[in-house]
């Protein structure tokens, strides 16, 4: 090889790799920051009072967000009910029986449609159907409007997991005599179930801090309420609110808020990645 070339070249792959290393430290410093920023302003908002009283009334001091926790908590919960059970099944149908379906292809088509939507125009899809028809904002359209983000995200993890699966693992269970549908949910199933509670984690995180669904569908209740058939509140319209307020204890409450959602997300982030992995039968 000429030597002119070959200079050439590990000057460009220098010049790469330190473009590519400043990209990436540029990268983690507004992380760092942005990071910083939420968790010095959030903690300090921490306390007994923060997780034990609810929101308080304009103008006033204290408070906290003990009615939007639980009403997240319960909205998130019935999504994931709801969104899991639906996920999986589609997701083995799609890898296991739908392979040469047009059906499938039209499941898969509108999958990724629905993976690419955003997340107010669900919202305003379950306003008009679910909202705008009985006149009445609830935690029960809260709930539906989180379960299909969530379900499309279930749908895709199952699917590509279900298809790493080795097909000398069918072979060998077909062989035994086994049925193709107990080979789906006792062999195939059960080798990646690792990533799929993976997958639904990590829906979960995705649905937790969604707010512009949420301002359409169940809106918001100063008060602690547990009846998800009227307006209940919620730590992402609740943050939304209280930044943009001029109440300076409103405003310490955003903080606090959003840096409780920060590390749940992260909390689940990692225990998906750490407490989850596991290795594909060969």
């Amino acid at each position: 090889m000429n030597r002119s070339i070959y200079i050439r070249r590990k000057i460009v792959n220098r010049v790469g790799m330190a473009l590519s290393g400043a990209a990436m430290a540029t990268g983690l410093a507004a992380l760092a920051w942005i990071l910083w920023t939420l968790f010095f302003n959030g903690l300090a908002a921490f306390g007994a009072d923060f997780f034990l009283r609810s929101t308080p009334a304009p103008g006033s001091e204290g408070g906290g967000l003990a009615n939007a926790i639980v009403g997240s908590l319960m909205m998130v919960g019935f999504a994931t009910l709801v969104s899991t059970p639906i996920g999986i099944l589609a997701g083995i149908y799609l890898a296991e029986f739908g392979t040469h379906s047009k059906f499938a292809s039209l499941t898969r088509f509108l999958t990724d449609i629905m993976l690419s939507a955003p997340s107010i125009v669900i919202g305003l899809f379950v306003y008009a159907i679910a909202v705008a028809t009985v006149n009445q904002f609830s935690g029960w359209a809260g709930s539906l409007a989180l379960s299909l983000i969530a379900v499309p995200i279930v749908v895709r993890t199952t699917e590509n997991m279900l298809k790493l699966v080795p097909g000398s693992l069918r072979e060998a269970a077909f062989a035994l005599g086994a049925p193709r549908w107990k080979v789906s949910l006792a062999v195939t199933l059960r080798a990646v179930r690792g990533g799929i509670i993976t997958g639904v984690l990590l829906a979960v995180a995705r649905i937790f801090g969604e707010t512009a669904p949420l301002l359409f569908t169940s809106l918001n209740n100063q008060f602690f309420s547990t009846d998800m058939s009227k307006p209940i509140a919620n730590l992402p319209v609740v943050i939304y609110n209280f930044a943009l307020s001029p109440y300076e204890d409103w405003q310490r409450l955003a903080w606090g808020g959003a840096a409780l959602i920060a590390l749940i997300v992260l909390g689940i982030n990692i225990s998906a990645r750490v407490l989850f992995r596991s290795k594909l039968p060969t």
